[in-house]
């Protein structure tokens, strides 16, 4: 019964944690040591690029403002 109850919750629980985050690759040049671009044998400049989350920024409300203390 514990082992229903265990594959129950993991059924309805990962879909959920997994629908949340949003993923995007960002690229930026690669540089050798002395900070200049290397280039591929077309000519281009190299990428390093990574896949990362993104997560949604919640709106607040203001705070309130309050006088300063004397």
């Amino acid at each position: 019964m514990k082992k229903l109850l265990l594959a129950l919750a993991l059924v309805f629980a990962v879909p959920a944690t997994y629908a949340a985050t949003e993923t995007k690759q960002v690229c930026h040049p690669a540089k050798d040591k002395s900070g200049k671009p290397i280039k591929n044998k077309d000519g281009s400049v190299k990428q390093n690029c990574k896949t990362i989350k993104v997560h949604k920024k919640v709106d607040s409300t203001a705070l309130p403002t309050t006088p300063p203390k004397k």
